[in-house]
Order: structure tokens, then C-alpha cells, then sequence
């Protein structure tokens, strides 16, 4: 998955199971030492009419694969994030990319009626920092089964997985209509200093305006165009960000 990583020796990536791993929980609050120090996070088409009334929704390009995704923007700069605070998250949701860890999707082949398939399966990192025997959300019930919290985080990566492939075809959509524009932002502060953030790419409003009729029938038929609408209006949050990193250093 195309997150942020968090700052850890190693990851230990396993198979969940009600055997090993009974006695487990996963603490909830949010704070650095949880790997949420981090200045964005991927976000998909699914969540941003959410993501949108708190965050704003940027574009970056993976060096390697030259591939887009969608982020949403915490602050200004590495391990940066301006909505945490004293154990809380300050704001009524958290992308989705945050709240799943440290859960992940993962897979095992399986044979089905003599067919050999895929199968989805829910794996967590058991080197994660909200991994404890101690304290946190119980995953197993005492006697077996699957306490309501992991349902919900299983329920949480089906969204992920499926948001995953509906964001790829809304990347493709925007690259086709030329919609995607590189982006600088120039931020100043109350005290003066100055941040550049660099590598970002957001809607292209001018192509936007000029598209044919049929185009935006395309984009809204497939529910892209209210993506595109919620992108654009994020950028609100901008000043929200701005406000947030002013009154940390004031006060």
C-alpha cells in the first residue's frame, strides 16, 4: 500500500489468527509515538467528500513508477502532523490510510471447487507501536470469534482495496483529459519563516473549464467529476493548516 511509512526497525507482516494472536489489542490513541507524525497520507475518490471538509486533497507522482495517487495533507513539512494533540486526533475523521493501521490486505491462494484462487485475508504488523498485549481494543472475544473492532477494520480494508482500484481509474481519467497540473505552494507564517512544498499536483481548472460536454458526462457518469469538485474545494483547508501551524508556534 502506497502510505507513508512508518518509522519502525522492520515491518513483521502476518496473517491474523484467533490462535496466536488472542491476547492482542490495538491502541487507539494518536500521537508520534504511534507513527502518526506524518505530513499526508493516501486517500481515494470513495472518501473525499469526508477527507475534504478537513484536510486538503493533493496529487503526488511515485518516482519509481511514475504512477499519480491522491493525498491528504496533515502539514508543511516531514513528520509534521498539525492534528494531533495530547492523544487525539483534532478533527471528526481520519483518512483511511491512518485509522486501518496496523492492519493490511493480504492474500493466500486457495483451491475452490477444484480451482485454484485468490483469497483476501486480513494481516497485521505485529512489530507496529500500537501493538500490545496491555492496553487497547481487544481483536478476539474471550471464548473465539472476532470482536466488533476487528470486523470494522476488516470492513475498513475492503474499502481500502476497492478504493485502491477506483482511484486508479480516476488517476487515468484526469491524466486523459489532461487534468492534473503541477503545483507549488509558497507558505509564509505569522513569525516569518517560510515553507515551500514541492512535488504536489492539483486540478487544472482552466482544461477543466474548456472540456466538451461529453467529456464531463464521461467523468460524472463514473462519479469522478464530484471528485474532481471535492479536490478543488479542499483546498480551502489550506488556511485551516495555516491557522493550525500559527497558533502551535504562538503558543
Amino acid at each position: 500500500m502506497a502510505t507513508q511509512a512508518v518509522s519502525q526497525e522492520q515491518n513483521n507482516n502476518v496473517m491474523l489468527n484467533s490462535v496466536e494472536h488472542k491476547d492482542l489489542k490495538v491502541i487507539t490513541d494518536h500521537a508520534a509515538q504511534y507513527g502518526d507524525n506524518v505530513w499526508y497520507a493516501l486517500t481515494f475518490p470513495v472518501e473525499f467528500r469526508s477527507v475534504q471538509a478537513h484536510y486538503p486533497i493533493f496529487f503526488q507522482k511515485d518516482p519509481q513508477t511514475g504512477r499519480f495517487f491522491s493525498v491528504a495533507l496533515f502539514g508543511f513539512k516531514d513528520r509534521e502532523n498539525l492534528f494531533l494533540d495530547k492523544g487525539q486526533w483534532q478533527a471528526s475523521y481520519i483518512p483511511l490510510a491512518i485509522k486501518r493501521q496496523p492492519f493490511l490486505i493480504g492474500s493466500q491462494n486457495i483451491i475452490e471447487d477444484g480451482v485454484q484462487k485468490v483469497q483476501q485475508v486480513l494481516h497485521i504488523d505485529l512489530n507496529h507501536p500500537r501493538i500490545s498485549t496491555q492496553q487497547g481494543e481487544p481483536l478476539f472475544l474471550e471464548f473465539g470469534g472476532n470482536t466488533p473492532f476487528l470486523d470494522t477494520a476488516a470492513d475498513m480494508l475492503d474499502v481500502i482495496h476497492h478504493g485502491l482500484e477506483d482511484s486508479e481509474h480516476f488517476i487515468d481519467a484526469l491524466l486523459k483529459f489532461e487534468l492534473l497540473e503541477s503545483f507549488t505552494l509558497d507558505v509564509e507564517l505569522n513569525n516569518g519563516n517560510k515553507h515551500q512544498m514541492i512535488g504536489f499536483y492539483t486540478i487544472n481548472e482552466d482544461k477543466l473549464k474548456t472540456l466538451a460536454s461529453e467529456n464531463l458526462a464521461q467523468l460524472h457518469d463514473k462519479g469522478y467529476l464530484q471528485a474532481i469538485y471535492m479536490t478543488i474545494a479542499s483546498q480551502a483547508n489550506i488556511r485551516t493548516l495555516l491557522d493550525k501551524k500559527n497558533n502551535q508556534l504562538e503558543g
